[in-house]
């Protein structure tokens, strides 16, 4: 596989993209899209303190953008190899010298790219708290390098889905299913085995003894792990955290650090997501105790992350493989040319 060989398969992809000349209508629908959602939220976003406005709009914003353009990634892919062979184009390009993997990585770079474009008219909008000093320019950073990447994963997941199925239509559903299953059906699954980990724990003996109900997500938390607004939210740099002192005659083991998430949307879901990982309070564990307990959990987000980037490379590998050439087997329906 060269470079060069991808890059000439991307440029291909792009002059058919902009043949279709409906590409400045859709960016120009998002551009509007976007610039109505930030200034509606700037203008109903109101907490305590003004800088938190900036973060919480900051916060909401991502999500917002994230959803969307893991709806539009599909798009960019689902039809890209199933379409060309409904064209009769595909085969000319498996008669040159092409590789397999250099078309499958041309075709994915240039639906990335368009990705990444549409992203990019989200940055003056996910700047705007970051240039008034509400959020830290590193987390701005690591948010849309993160987003960036779960777009790559998703377009990825499509071009698979689009090289395995016959018919266009059919890898196009595939593609949203796998995505929504991916952002919503995660957290739905790790919500459904809630009762399996749910057990009753009984403190003191005799007449004194009592019994709660415990939740140990220790065993289910990996299922949060795909979902890229968990992935987004725990990779989020946290913001920075304040000495807290519960009691006024407080000693120094009273004391504990930690942040305040009210109004940060990101800070808050990544807390709780790593929340799943740590073993509920002990009966002989003063809250304290449990609170640096729950404050430094580890994170979530580089196995979420990982998975996003293996599901990736493999898609692209099942896609070269599919298009390997002579084919000994034709699907049913599938002309060469």
């Amino acid at each position: 596989m060269t470079a060069r060989g991808m890059l000439l398969v991307a440029r291909l992809e792009f002059r058919t993209r902009l043949r279709a000349g409906r590409w400045k209508v859709l960016f120009g629908v998002w551009f509007a899209v976007l610039l109505a959602v930030s200034v509606l939220l700037r203008e109903n976003v109101t907490t305590d303190d003004p800088a938190e406005d900036g973060v919480e709009m900051f916060g909401t914003l991502l999500f917002f953008v994230l959803l969307l353009m893991m709806l539009i990634s599909p798009a960019l892919t689902a039809q890209t190899i199933n379409g060309d062979r409904e064209r009769g184009t595909l085969a000319p390009l498996q008669t040159t010298r092409l590789t397999p993997l250099e078309i499958v990585s041309g075709k994915f770079l240039a639906a990335w790219a368009v990705g990444l474009a549409v992203l990019g008219l989200a940055l003056p909008f996910i700047a705007w708290p970051v240039l008034e000093g509400d959020v830290d320019p590193w987390r701005g950073v690591v948010c849309l390098v993160v987003t960036a990447l779960l777009i790559g994963s998703a377009c990825a997941v499509s071009l698979a889905l689009s090289a395995l199925v016959v018919r266009s239509v059919t890898s196009a559903l595939l593609s949203y299913l796998t995505v929504f299953a991916l952002m919503f059906g995660t957290i739905l699954l790790f919500v459904l085995t809630m009762p399996f980990v749910t057990f009753d724990r009984t403190h003191g003996t005799g007449p004194d003894s009592s019994t709660e109900e415990v939740v140990d997500t220790r065993y289910t938390w990996w299922l949060l792990a795909p979902s890229p607004f968990v992935v987004l939210a725990d990779a989020a740099p946290a913001l920075p955290r304040k000495l807290v002192c519960p009691l006024d005659d407080h000693r120094p083991d009273d004391c504990h650090y930690e942040v305040d998430n009210d109004a940060d949307v990101l800070g808050s879901i990544g807390q709780e997501v790593r929340e799943a990982r740590v073993e509920p309070q002990r009966s002989d564990e003063r809250y304290l105790q449990y609170e640096r307990r729950k404050d430094a959990a580890p994170a979530v987000w580089p196995y979420g992350l990982g998975f996003h980037l293996l599901l990736a490379g493999g898609s692209l590998a099942v896609a070269a493989r599919r298009l390997r050439v002579p084919a000994t087997r034709l699907p049913r329906g599938v002309r060469v040319a």
